[in-house]
């Protein structure tokens, strides 16, 4: 029995790279569940200068619901992020990474929340969180230094800003016409500019299930991303967000 919509629209963004692999099980699972529990949809797939057969297996997937965007050269997870947001055209829009590390599934519980936020985010940190198969132990414990670190200088109260889910309403997809990071500091580039420019923001408990073939490794990564955290302190400093009507706080 179909179940009662708990959308009447949605758009789901799907940034991927190299993704050949594990699209097309992502995509069979998204596409089942968002059949029951969304009125009207649309996935849109950003193709990141993939080198391997990700874009094949997208379009012998496709049906008319699925929209594919392809840039040329990899630009990093922001990048398509943005470019998908900001072409999207329901009035709830969700980005999910493509190993679904958080099972489409819980946007159930985000719909509960859509009345009374404008931007809800998974979260793997909190009491409630359920972890069933952790990152390999040093991700765990830099992860961890590293959301202490993002807290204390640009987001205190938000306990995970990387998560890999995050669903916003059409207004506050203004955040990504202000996003400047590429890569993958944009998650608290958007989050701390959402802040800044009123929007209300819950961070729910998910479920996350680690994917070991993910394409963040290596120390570089955070020492990149901690790079991007001072450029967005840079960029608020010398005002190159143009926030100036916009720079209340906001409760989270």
């Amino acid at each position: 029995m179909k179940k009662v919509p708990l959308f009447k629209t949605l758009s789901l963004v799907i940034p991927v790279y190299n993704e050949e692999k594990r699209i097309k099980e992502s995509l069979k699972k998204i596409v089942s569940y968002l059949n029951d529990v969304c009125a009207e949809y649309e996935i849109i797939i950003v193709d990141d200068g993939s080198s391997d057969k990700t874009q094949d297996v997208v379009k012998e997937m496709a049906t008319d619901r699925f929209r594919i965007i392809l840039v040329n050269e990899n630009r990093g997870k922001g990048y398509a992020v943005k470019k998908g947001m900001l072409v999207a055209r329901y009035e709830y829009v969700l980005f999910s990474d493509a190993d679904l590390s958080t099972p489409i599934e819980e946007l159930e519980k985000f719909s509960k929340h859509i009345e009374n936020f404008d931007i809800i985010i998974g979260s793997r940190a909190m009491k409630d969180s359920n972890i069933e198969i952790h990152q390999p132990w040093f991700k765990e414990f830099l992860g961890r230094v590293g959301n202490k670190v993002i807290q204390f200088m640009l987001l205190p109260g938000i306990q995970d800003t990387q998560c890999g889910f995050k669903l916003f309403n059409k207004k506050s997809l203004a955040v990504f016409e202000k996003q400047t990071i590429n890569r993958w500091g944009f998650d608290f580039e958007i989050l701390w500019l959402a802040k800044k420019m009123g929007f209300r923001i819950k961070e729910i408990p998910v479920r996350w299930i680690n994917d070991f073939g993910t394409k963040v490794s290596g120390f570089s990564h955070y020492i990149n991303t901690f790079t991007e955290l001072l450029k967005i302190r840079w960029n608020s400093i010398t005002n190159k967000y143009n926030l100036q009507n916009n720079d209340r706080d906001t409760n989270i």
